[in-house]
């Protein structure tokens, strides 16, 4: 990141953080399906921003919640505003213009294209020239982007690699790139760290670490280690409802957590 870039970033996360402002407000978020309520009545805030990172165990009802939150599920009631908007009735692809990503446990990703070709549609997908027919120029905006974005997953060496080449951790990181696409400002990550080796793990948590201060983001992740480290703040979630919130060494020093999360058999 260049002095210039740091200055600017450091004054958006400042303004941000200044106004107050929450770039997640839930209120009494349920989602039933049928008789059953996989999320029940979760009110959460989350400052613009923040870093937070949303733990439990196996059914806990975290991935529903990113669901509703997403537009993926609408909530069956409650409501869900983003920088002071209320989406809760919005369809997934009009949060996404918004700001809003996430990434999915199961990787999602084109695997006849490259790597840039990937993430220069992901930054072309949500422009203003998302419906231009004319090929792209080596300068034109969002491959540029594509570029820089691929620089901040430490991608650059596989730009041109087939998608369908690419390690299993290598895709997790792709998925990170798609997220950043577009200027968002505000990221779901739905276990990111699933299925890699721990070298891999720590290139994760070094980038999500490094990511622009103002780009807050809600991490779910099984690996107690990697949330801990990448979130300022930590929700337990236990059969749908939230069932303990504080800092990660509060979280990580809890008997009750303890025993749910780590002595509840989670896998």
């Amino acid at each position: 990141m260049t002095g210039t870039a740091a200055v600017t970033e450091s004054r958006v996360a400042s303004r941000l953080q200044g106004s107050g402002a929450h770039a997640l407000e839930l209120d009494g978020v349920t989602r039933l399906f049928g008789a059953l309520a996989a999320v029940s009545g979760v009110s959460m805030r989350i400052a613009a921003g923040e870093r937070r990172a949303v733990l439990g165990s196996n059914g806990a009802g975290k991935t529903t919640l990113f669901n509703t939150i997403s537009g993926d599920f609408l909530p069956s009631a409650g409501t869900i505003r983003f920088f002071g908007e209320d989406i809760t009735d919005l369809p997934a692809h009009e949060r996404i213009r918004r700001g809003l990503r996430r990434t999915y446990q199961i990787s999602q990703l084109f695997r006849g294209l490259s790597v840039l070709d990937s993430v220069f549609l992901a930054c072309r997908g949500v422009s203003r020239r998302r419906f231009s027919l004319l090929r792209p120029k080596a300068a034109d905006v969002n491959r540029v982007q594509a570029e820089s974005i691929l620089n901040a997953v430490h991608m650059e060496a596989d730009r041109d690699t087939l998608v369908a080449t690419l390690s299993h951790g290598q895709q997790r990181q792709l998925e990170i790139a798609l997220a950043l696409a577009g200027a968002p400002r505000f990221i779901l990550f739905d276990e990111p760290a699933a299925g890699l080796s721990p070298t891999e793990r720590r290139d994760l948590v070094a980038i999500l670490n490094a990511l622009p201060r103002h780009v807050g983001y809600i991490i779910i992740e099984h690996d107690l280690d990697v949330a801990l480290r990448v979130s300022d703040y930590v929700s337990m979630m236990h059969n749908g409802r939230l069932f303990k919130e504080g800092t990660p060494q509060e979280i990580e020093n809890d008997p009750e957590v303890q025993e749910i999360y780590l002595g509840g058999g989670h896998g």
